[in-house]
C-alpha cells in the first residue's frame, strides 16, 4: 500500500539541551512538522510513503526536502515557489517547567499555496491511505480549502482517509477550528484525538454523569464521532504528566463496527528525552497496525508502543523500526543492551 501525507514541514530551532530561550546563545536546527513527522515513522516501518507539500524555492527548502528523502519519505509530489519556510521554536521543558513553543511561521510557502498547484488524482495514483491533520487547515484559509481539495479526492478515489484532530490554540480559535474541520471530519474513516480535543474541535462532550477518562465518557463520545461523521474507528491519546520529565502514557481504540472499545497497556515514562512529535508516532503506529489487518487490540497496542519509544528520540521524528516497537511489546518491561 501507498500512503500520502500532507502539510507544512518547519524548520525547527532549539536552545541545546535544556536551556531557556533567554540563556540560548545558538540553536540546534532540525526539520519537522506533525504530518512529515507521521511520514517518516511509516517510512521508517517500510512502508511506502509520500509527503506533500510547498517549499520555498531556496538552500532552506532543498535541506528540509533532503531531511525527508534521507529517511526515505518520497518527495516527488512536493510543488516549490518563492516564499519562506515556517520556523517554529522549541524550548526543552525538564522537571515542573513544561515544554515551550514560539511559532514564526506566517506567510510561508504553505500559507500562501494557491490550490491549482496540487493534482490530487495524479498525486493518489496508486495510493490505498491518505493522512492529514489540524494543524494545516489552521495556517491560512487557502490551506484549508487545499486541505478540503485533497480529503474529497482521496474519498472520491476510495482510499481510506485518517485525521489527527490536533487542536493548536496558538494558531486558531475553537470557534475557528470547528467550522473548517467539521467540514473536513465528514470525510474521514479514521479520527485520532483526545476527550478535549473531541469538545474543542468537534464540540461533543461526554454524556452527563460520566466520569473523567471512565470507559463510559470514551463510548459515548465516540458514538457521537461515529454517528455524526460516519468514521469506523475513533482513537485517542492519554496522557498523565507528573512533570515535563515524567509521563504515563496510554491509548484507547473505538471500534463502531463492533462498538467495543479497546484499552492500551499503560507506559510509565519516568525519563523523557524528547516529549514532541509523540502523537504524531501514535498516528503512525495505528495508520501502520490498520492498514495491515492488525485487530482493534493489536492496533491500539502498537500505536501505543510506538509513542512510547519516540520519548526516548531526540527531535520530532520517531526513527524506530517495526521490530524495535515488537520487541517492546513482548518485553517484560526490562532492557537490556542488544549486543
Amino acid at each position: 500500500m501507498r500512503y500520502v501525507t500532507f502539510g507544512e514541514i518547519m524548520l525547527r530551532l532549539s536552545p541545546r539541551g535544556y536551556k531557556r530561550f533567554v540563556q540560548a546563545e545558538g540553536f540546534d536546527a532540525i526539520y519537522a512538522g506533525a504530518e512529515a513527522n507521521a511520514a517518516v515513522s511509516l517510512a521508517c516501518f517500510g512502508c511506502d510513503v509520500s509527503f506533500v507539500t510547498k517549499l520555498p524555492e531556496n538552500e532552506l527548502g532543498a535541506s528540509a526536502a533532503n531531511m525527508l528523502s534521507r529517511y526515505g519519505v518520497d518527495i516527488s509530489d512536493i510543488v516549490t515557489g518563492d516564499g519562506r519556510l515556517g520556523i517554529y521554536f522549541y524550548e526543552n521543558g525538564v522537571g515542573h517547567r513544561p515544554g515551550k513553543v514560539i511559532y514564526d511561521r506566517a506567510g510561508s510557502t504553505v500559507a500562501r499555496a494557491e490550490r491549482r498547484e496540487f493534482d490530487w488524482k495524479k498525486i493518489f495514483k496508486n495510493a490505498g491511505w491518505y493522512h492529514y491533520t489540524g494543524i494545516t487547515p489552521a495556517v491560512s484559509e487557502s490551506a484549508a480549502e487545499i486541505t478540503f481539495d485533497s480529503v474529497s479526492e482521496a474519498k472520491k478515489l476510495g482510499l481510506t482517509v485518517s485525521c489527527d484532530l490536533n487542536y493548536r490554540s496558538m494558531l486558531w480559535s475553537k470557534t475557528e477550528a470547528q467550522s473548517v474541520m467539521k467540514r473536513l471530519s465528514h470525510y474521514s474513516d479514521i479520527i485520532i484525538t483526545n476527550l478535549d480535543q473531541a469538545y474543542d474541535v468537534l464540540a461533543i462532550c461526554p454524556a452527563e454523569g460520566a466520569a473523567p477518562e471512565s470507559d463510559r465518557a470514551y463510548i459515548s463520545v465516540s458514538r457521537q464521532i461515529a454517528k455524526e461523521y460516519g468514521c469506523r474507528t475513533v482513537a485517542y491519546t492519554s496522557r498523565k504528566s507528573f512533570s515535563a520529565s515524567h509521563n504515563a502514557i496510554s491509548g484507547l481504540l473505538y471500534d463502531a463496527v463492533s462498538d467495543r472499545l479497546f484499552r492500551s497497556v499503560e507506559y510509565d515514562i519516568t525519563q523523557i528525552v524528547e516529549r514532541i512529535g509523540g502523537g504524531d508516532s501514535f498516528g503512525a503506529g495505528l495508520i501502520y497496525g490498520i492498514s495491515r489487518g492488525f485487530g482493534p487490540q493489536r492496533a491500539i497496542d502498537f500505536a501505543v508502543a510506538a509513542e512510547c519509544l519516540k520519548h526516548t528520540v531526540e527531535g520530532d521524528f520517531n526513527i524506530c523500526t517495526v521490530e524495535e516497537i515488537e520487541k517492546l511489546l513482548s518485553s517484560d518491561g526490562t532492557v537490556r543492551v542488544i549486543r
